[in-house]
């Protein structure tokens, strides 16, 4: 099977970049395969992108040695299973708020003894090796995302999980589970340092942590105080921007709202 170089580089104490896919496109991702990125994640949950196009995308990735990850919509078994034996190798889940729904997730990702991953890997096998059923559960990413305060409260039970890889951290919705206003890059001190105590918990537990950033200062300062990973922004966001951009250059202005979450 296809070795996860994320799982090596972090063991090794390497950094890495990730891209974020949130637009319905085989072409799109393909462009973002090619920047650079050392994973690229499709975006199932707030991204406008279904089963069957995130199965051209991964496709798309593919082409080159980018490790393909996808978050899905919500904690439920189906798509992730889908999303894996299409060929993802690894799943960010949303809204993991306890020990329990960690370790229902992870059952997801795991084939039998270590989980209830129903097994039928169809591109899976033709993209990432005809060995990949004896390999899958250890290459795969399962990766919890600690976004409310909630799962604040309950950081250390959820970082216990056996079989979790690590966690991602949702700063947008932390900040507005704790009664900020939603964005990317926080600096709200309270918002920063229950980030802090993420990352330093899950290294404590040795678990990897990434989290979605939007300027690369903010990233890698992030990187400074221990993530193993960090996105930046979107291919949406990062259209809109330059787009813009090139748009202000030409001495038009450019109106309509700016997202500051994506």
């Amino acid at each position: 099977m296809r070795e996860n170089t994320l799982k090596k580089k972090w063991k090794q104490g390497i950094a890495t970049v990730n891209g974020w896919c949130a637009i319905p496109s085989a072409f799109a991702a393909e462009l973002m395969a090619h920047c650079g990125f050392d994973s690229l994640t499709i975006d199932l949950q707030h991204g406008l992108v279904d089963y069957q196009v995130a199965v051209g995308m991964l496709q798309a990735i593919g082409t080159t040695a980018v490790v393909p990850l996808a978050r899905v919509p919500w904690r439920e078994a189906g798509i992730v299973m889908k999303l894996l034996d299409a060929g993802a190798m690894g799943i960010i889940c949303p809204m993991v708020n306890s020990r329990a729904e960690a370790e229902e997730f992870v059952s997801f990702c795991r084939y039998a003894p270590a989980g209830q991953r129903s097994f039928g890997p169809t591109r899976a096998l033709v993209a990432l090796g005809a060995d990949y059923g004896a390999k899958a559960n250890e290459e795969i990413l399962a990766l919890a995302m600690i976004e409310t305060s909630e799962a604040l409260d309950r950081l250390d039970e959820i970082l216990s999980t056996p079989g979790l890889d690590g966690v991602y951290i949702g700063p947008a919705d932390l900040a507005l589970s704790m009664g900020f206003t939603p964005t990317l890059d926080p600096s709200e001190p309270a918002v920063v340092r229950e980030i802090e105590r993420i990352i330093a918990a899950a290294r404590r537990h040795g678990l990897f942590v990434g989290m979605h950033c939007a300027a690369p200062s903010y990233a890698k300062a992030m990187i400074a105080k221990g993530l193993h990973f960090a996105t930046l922004l979107s291919d949406a966001r990062i259209l809109a921007m330059k787009a813009s951009e090139l748009v202000k250059e030409m001495g038009r202005a450019v109106e309509g709202p700016q997202s500051k979450t994506y």
